[in-house]
């Protein structure tokens, strides 16, 4: 059962994007079955979830409007999202984030950003989300083009604990080496957010690691803090 946040996030996005379509859409003859587009050029009509998952991660080239498509997507792509029916997450950019909606009017913007962070939420209170929690995470942080929020509000507690360890021990992979650990993050906001989650993973993430007695991941992450030489020559 979802949070009631999450439930409210989400009854809000379906009263937004009611009636939305993409009224002249044709799609890519190649890609798409024409009973598929006609799904986007017709309002409030139950998709297949196959069809939602595949247009929620194909590419924006493909389509005459990609956002008016994804307003078309979003009430039940953010459902299966949220419940876990979509399929799988982060094996591609998620429409979402390759869209300028912060620019799109403010409680369509409203909308969406409250359904990330209610999700967000909803999943660190989960011992086992409908997803991984890293690529939940990842998916969030993509579409907002920002890490900030999600590591703010990563509130305390076991379940919470337990999923930043999962995460941190992901990350570091690619952080210690100076890569990204974001598959599908493009642009020019990208090294911000490396940047701000390596100064939250060996601050702030850190110390709760070690506060959670997970010190190895905790040593790991303060390397963070110093020039790649510097690690090197770490005796850890």
């Amino acid at each position: 059962m979802s949070s009631a946040d999450l439930d409210a996030a989400l009854a809000d996005l379906d009263s937004v994007f009611r009636g939305f379509t993409s009224p002249t859409e044709t799609g890519c003859g190649y890609c798409h079955a024409p009973e598929e587009t006609a799904y986007l050029r017709t309002p409030d009509v139950p998709m297949p979830l196959d069809t939602v998952g595949y247009y929620l991660f194909e590419v924006s080239d493909h389509f005459d409007d990609h956002a008016a498509v994804m307003r078309r997507l979003l009430p039940q792509g953010a459902r299966a999202m949220a419940d876990g029916t979509l399929g799988v997450i982060g094996y591609g950019a998620h429409g979402l984030s390759q869209v300028d909606w912060r620019l799109w009017p403010a409680e369509q913007a409203d909308a969406i950003e409250a359904f990330l962070h209610a999700w967000w939420q909803d999943a660190l209170a989960r011992p086992e989300p409908s997803y991984g929690i890293d690529h939940i995470f990842d998916t969030c942080a993509t579409i907002a083009r920002t890490v900030t929020p999600f590591l703010q509000g990563w509130g305390p507690g076991p379940v919470a604990d337990a999923h930043l360890a999962h995460c941190a021990d992901v990350w570091l992979h690619d952080l210690l080496s100076d890569a990204s650990p974001f598959s599908w993050w493009y642009g020019d906001t990208v090294d911000v957010g490396v940047k701000d989650l390596r100064a939250w993973l060996c601050g702030p993430g850190a110390a709760r690691l070690h506060a959670a007695g997970e010190y190895d991941l905790a040593t790991r992450a303060e390397l963070l803090g110093l020039p790649r030489d510097q690690r090197g020559d770490h005796p850890y």
